[in-house]
């Protein structure tokens, strides 16, 4: 206010010049303190049922008119899509501060994705990622082609005032700011990356009180996924991993034979070959990898039928490869109607 009564009394171009500096200086600097009271404090804003669709719609709308042509935007929606319980504006910024750090990362253009898919959040899941709760959630995903980042850049991209762009390209305030925003809203976040190879980030929000899915569907697709008494063998070093998938299956009409690590797979299935149906295998582990011990028990059982699992995105390599011949994959987390669904598949599919 004051410098706007100062630039009434002032006629001189330097004097007017100096105010414009100083009224803009203020003003980013209000901008910084903004975003630092969002980070420390979360989402304060009042929240109300916010359209998913429209979320994504209204933010491709301005990908449009203000990113490179040389950056093309995929977006793609689940049918029936949950509202989110939230404020529009700060679900508005994590989306918008999300792709202009995507942007940033494909100065030479690229494919920028937004997603969103509801899931329903279940024990299978939180054991895997305990900072989430039960009940259902929209997964805001949006992934870029760019440049990616070290692990070492990962762990520390939601620091106040990290950053990797150059000095006056960035505050380092704008992860931070989603950060806060996402946990004020009750979710959390996931992220990926690989050098060269792109990042993503997975953004978990609860929905709506009025987006609780239906019991009956959910009934309908618990029958459909259950099991006849097929044996899987289950290979997974993570010991709670292991054990709820264990349960998901068991409880589920399936029997279960499990192993932490390759070499003991083997042994397993030497000793039970002709009953197993099913291998379901993390692909990183010790002693022997997933890739390895498949290549040998698909050199000793042509058609035994692979269900794939990472933390990290490895569906196009592993699904291409003539040789180890994967039949579907699972990304960690995964729920356990995911799970049981993707076990039914397969094994119907077999059985063609």
């Amino acid at each position: 206010m004051a410098i706007a009564l100062l630039r009434e009394e002032t006629i001189s171009e330097g004097g007017l010049s100096m105010l414009d500096t100083m009224e803009s200086s203020a003003q980013r600097g209000a901008d910084i303190i903004r975003q630092l009271l969002t980070f420390a404090r979360g989402s304060e804003g009042q929240k109300v049922p916010v359209s998913t669709s429209r979320l994504i719609m209204e933010m491709s709308k301005i990908i449009g008119e203000t990113f490179p042509k040389s950056i093309s935007l995929r977006t793609e929606v689940a049918t029936g899509p949950w509202p989110i319980m939230g404020d529009p504006t700060q679900l508005h910024q994590v989306l918008l501060n999300l792709c202009v750090n995507a942007r940033d990362a494909m100065p030479g253009g690229g494919t920028l994705t937004i997603t969103a898919q509801n899931v329903l959040l279940d024990a299978c899941y939180l054991r895997m990622i305990p900072e989430g709760k039960a009940g259902p959630h929209v997964v805001l995903h949006v992934a870029d082609t760019g440049s990616g980042m070290a692990p070492a850049t990962v762990d520390r991209i939601f620091e106040p005032f990290f950053t990797t762009k150059e000095m006056d390209k960035g505050t380092g305030l704008g992860l931070a700011t989603v950060l806060g925003i996402v946990k004020g809203h009750g979710g959390f976040i996931q992220v990926e990356s690989q050098l060269g190879r792109g990042t993503q980030f997975k953004i978990h929000l609860p929905a709506a009180p009025i987006a609780q899915p239906g019991s009956g569907t959910a009934t309908a697709q618990a029958a459909h996924s259950q099991g006849k008494g097929e044996l899987v063998l289950l290979v997974e070093d993570e010991p709670g991993i292991c054990e709820v998938t264990r349960r998901a299956l068991e409880k589920n009409g399936y029997r279960v034979l499990f192993a932490r690590e390759g070499t003991e797979a083997i042994s397993l299935f030497v000793q039970n070959q002709p009953a197993i149906q099913l291998l379901l295998t993390d692909m990183m582990m010790p002693v022997m990898d997933g890739e390895a011990t498949i290549r040998v028990l698909r050199g000793m059982q042509p058609h035994l039928r692979i269900v794939a699992v990472s933390g990290v995105p490895l569906k196009p390599v592993f699904l291409e490869d003539s040789e180890l011949r994967v039949q579907a994959w699972l990304q960690k987390p995964y729920t356990a109607e995911t799970l049981l669904n993707t076990v039914r598949r397969v094994l119907d599919a077999g059985a063609h």
